[in-house]
């Protein structure tokens, strides 16, 4: 059976909404995520035996199982089992954001058709960033196969990946990959910090439909969440949350067609209006990224 993407939602379907604040209960929420996406960038070495410093302390319980790539040709990734959300976690490391930038808004990007063997039943029409498929690929088997081991280890049914920059793309990805990979009464959950658009449209109206429980975080005037351009067939999924300045940010409907002033879309219409240090945070005083890793 072939997957085909929903309709994509039209502005006309938003028409009435308007963005809803967060609590301070539900901003404070997101603080362990963070920290699992600011560990993402820590050697595996330190990471194994979760012993990399305070991303580590701040989620104490926490069980590491398996770690990998070389931050390079790979980049880093780590699996385990988080007993308080009863979940097992994914998290990607993420790139360099001002060579992310660079090789983003490059005109001759290319969309293609997603891995038949990793995305069974996806229409062709369905489309995302070959770059980040191929990365993707590396370590989706590896990454399929701990899951499903520690998803029968806990007894659990739930899994939520996380990841920052590059990290959040490929976060992305793994969420549709392991919706369409593991059992149905498997629940998925996403949660990304300034996440690259990742694929077309019929991309982004598939994973809708799929993966309701996601958040992708902006930090105010971060570029790296506008790129590539819609100009260039790129859409956003859902679940955009913009933290417009510390302890104040807003949930935006839609995916990438939100009119509210608060939303990332209005705030950063371009790259010149943009502030690439914000790609680091702080999320809710939380920084993330290489430097950060302590």
């Amino acid at each position: 059976m072939v997957v085909d993407a929903l309709p994509s939602p039209t502005t006309s379907h938003l028409r009435g909404r308007s963005v809803s604040v967060l609590s301070p209960s539900q901003l404070a929420s997101l603080a362990p995520y963070t920290e699992f996406a600011r560990a993402a960038y820590c050697s595996p070495s330190i990471v194994d035996g979760w012993k990399c410093g305070q991303a580590c302390e701040a989620v104490p319980d926490f069980q590491v199982s398996l770690t990998g790539g070389d931050g390079s040709d790979i980049q880093y990734y780590y699996v385990g089992y988080w007993p308080s959300e009863s979940t097992v976690v994914v998290a990607h490391e993420g790139t360099d954001p001002f060579q992310l930038e660079s090789v983003l808004t490059d005109v001759n990007i290319s969309l293609g058709s997603l891995d038949p063997s990793l995305f069974p039943g996806v229409g062709s029409n369905v489309q995302v960033h070959s770059g980040f498929a191929n990365e993707h690929a590396l370590t989706a088997p590896t990454i399929l196969a701990e899951v499903n081991k520690l998803l029968t280890q806990y007894s659990a049914a739930s899994v939520t990946l996380i990841g920052h920059s590059l990290g959040g793309a490929l976060a992305e990805l793994d969420c549709l990959f392991l919706a369409l990979n593991l059992p149905s009464n498997i629940s998925i959950k996403g949660v990304t910090y300034g996440t690259p658009r990742v694929g077309n449209p019929a991309w982004a109206s598939l994973f809708d439909s799929m993966i309701p429980d996601f958040q992708r975080i902006n930090n105010e005037k971060d570029p790296i969440p506008i790129v590539p351009g819609i100009s260039l067939g790129f859409s956003h999924v859902h679940g955009e949350v913009h933290i417009v300045e510390p302890n104040y940010a807003v949930s935006c409907p839609g995916d990438d067609d939100a009119t509210d002033a608060d939303c990332t879309i209005m705030t950063v219409p371009n790259v010149f209006d943009s502030n690439v240090l914000d790609h680091f945070g702080p999320y809710q005083g939380i920084y993330v990224g290489t430097f950060f890793c302590t």
